[in-house]
């Protein structure tokens, strides 16, 4: 009797979750060299497979473009792996030697892999490579629409893997994804952890299913264009973010927040450089494009400016890089001011930072809580503000959100998973590498003795009815308050010895 395709995709889940299980066990014994050998290995496919796999994400999903695509896989071999190729990962990974601490690393056991349609490829490797260089094994529930390009990339970290001595059956991806495969791995009892990319919807299951997990939040980034900013660089830097791969990063800028004093010069700017200005009936005929009942119109979602202007019936030069609607509120009604994954941008004029600080919220509030924010300014004081004041994980300065908030143009941790931290109702709000797929146990020697309680209050009290003898006749030359701290401090000295 043929099965129906709902219980087959559940039972390939549980299939894959037992296989995982037991190369896990196996991996867990490796050494620190092998793991690292098994990564590097991973690192070097998808190094050598990143144009192709670029390709193949496209031509599948329709999103973005191939270069781009390729860039992102490319982010992964080469970022991402130099970032985490010296993190310890097995056995005793530090010595406090002065607190007596060891910390000791133990892998999570199993990860479920939630991946997006927008980046198929780069965030499969990413999640395979991190998984087992911290000695878990990794079960990916692709996105239906990016089905063959996020098998494709599976098998080559797999091969990859099982070739540089990596057990095999570490690396599984569905074949049959659906809704129910993918509740039926996160709820699983052999499942560990989630690591969940994906919409809103799909983040909050993982983190309703019970196992721990590491969402991501969607992404509605202002930009903010402060009076001392160099406008041209300010707006070098946002073209380049924007346009990347049509705007498919949820790190891209969403919407630029500018003073009155520049606004001038940045129209300029962005013509120069090769921005379309929306006239009011040109924006009003994308807007009725941009969303649908269920949220943003997947059909915008990665396309390039001339294809999404075509939908509606407009005319764009062949060379413009991304379209621009000049924007004054913010509110699904005003479908300009939310999250549009593609070379779509509205423009804000406010009056000074403090303005500039209260649109930034708002927009922030209407869909990327706890993301990210870009600031362009040369006012440290303003910087500043924004750092404190912004309900952002990642304050990106003077460089392009895209790239800044994924840790490719600046000091942040290299990722393709950022956590927006309890803003976001996320759990963290770091950007995720190996090191949040661990557990740490901690082995504590003794280093003080624990004073009685009731020793310490009898010396205590007695102290103080000699203090207040003392002051009472007058002998004592400070007061029993600071006799008292004097008793204290000795005994707090005592304790540690």
């Amino acid at each position: 009797m043929q099965l129906d395709p709902d219980l087959q995709a559940i039972q390939q889940v549980r299939s894959c979750l037992q296989e995982a299980k037991q190369a896990q066990k196996r991996l867990e014994t490796m050494t620190q060299e092998q793991i690292d050998t098994i990564v590097a290995a991973m690192a070097r496919a998808a190094e050598d497979h990143a144009d192709r796999l670029g390709t193949l994400a496209v031509e599948e999903t329709g999103f973005g473009n191939a270069a781009d695509k390729a860039a992102k896989n490319r982010f992964v071999a080469r970022d991402v792996y130099e970032a985490i190729r010296g993190i310890r990962t097995v056995g005793i990974i530090r010595k406090d030697e002065e607190r007596k601490v060891w910390e000791i690393a133990q892998p999570v056991g199993i990860v479920a892999a939630i991946i997006p349609s927008t980046n198929p490829t780069s965030t499969v490797m990413f999640k395979c490579i991190i998984a087992l260089k911290a000695r878990n094994a990794i079960v990916i529930s692709p996105h239906p629409s990016a089905l063959r390009c996020s098998q494709e990339a599976a098998r080559l970290m797999r091969e990859a893997a099982e070739q540089a001595g990596a057990p095999a059956g570490l690396i599984h991806c569905l074949t049959m994804p659906s809704m129910e495969a993918s509740a039926e791995l996160m709820k699983h009892k052999l499942t560990d952890v989630i690591l969940a990319t994906g919409g809103t919807a799909m983040v909050k299951a993982a983190y309703s299913s019970g196992k721990p997990a590491f969402g991501v939040g969607p992404g509605n980034v202002p930009v903010y264009i402060h009076h001392s900013a160099d406008v041209g660089a300010a707006v070098r830097h946002i073209l380049e973010s924007k346009t990347f791969d049509y705007g498919t990063i949820c790190a891209s800028e969403q919407a630029i927040v500018a003073d009155e004093a520049v606004k001038a010069e940045l129209v300029h700017q962005l013509k120069r450089q090769g921005a379309y200005f929306l006239n009011e009936q040109e924006k009003q005929n994308i807007e009725s494009i941009l969303l649908t009942e269920r949220g943003l119109n997947p059909k915008v979602v990665g396309r390039s400016p001339q294809v999404i202007a075509r939908m509606v019936g407009i005319s764009v030069p062949s060379d413009a890089r991304v379209l621009v609607a000049e924007e004054t509120a913010v509110g699904r009604e005003h479908p300009f001011s939310m999250e549009k994954l593609s070379p779509l941008l509205a423009l804000y004029t406010v009056q000074d930072w403090r303005e500039g600080c209260r649109r930034c919220i708002e927009l922030l509030e209407l869909g990327g809580l706890g993301h990210t924010l870009g600031i362009h300014a040369d006012d440290e004081e303003v910087i500043e503000a924004f750092g404190l004041e912004k309900p952002a994980s990642r304050i990106v300065v003077n460089a392009g959100t895209t790239f800044g908030g994924i840790g490719a143009t600046t000091g942040i941790m290299p990722s393709l998973t950022l956590g927006c931290g309890s803003m976001g109702n996320n759990i963290t709000s770091d950007n995720i590498g190996p090191q949040h797929l661990l557990n740490v146990k901690r082995v504590a020697f003794g280093i003080r003795e624990m004073e009685p309680a009731d020793s310490r209050e009898a010396v205590t009290s007695a102290v103080e009815q000699e203090a207040r003898k003392l002051q009472a006749s007058g002998k004592l030359g400070i007061s029993r308050d600071e006799v008292l701290q004097i008793v204290k401090s000795v005994l707090t000295e005592l304790q540690m010895k």
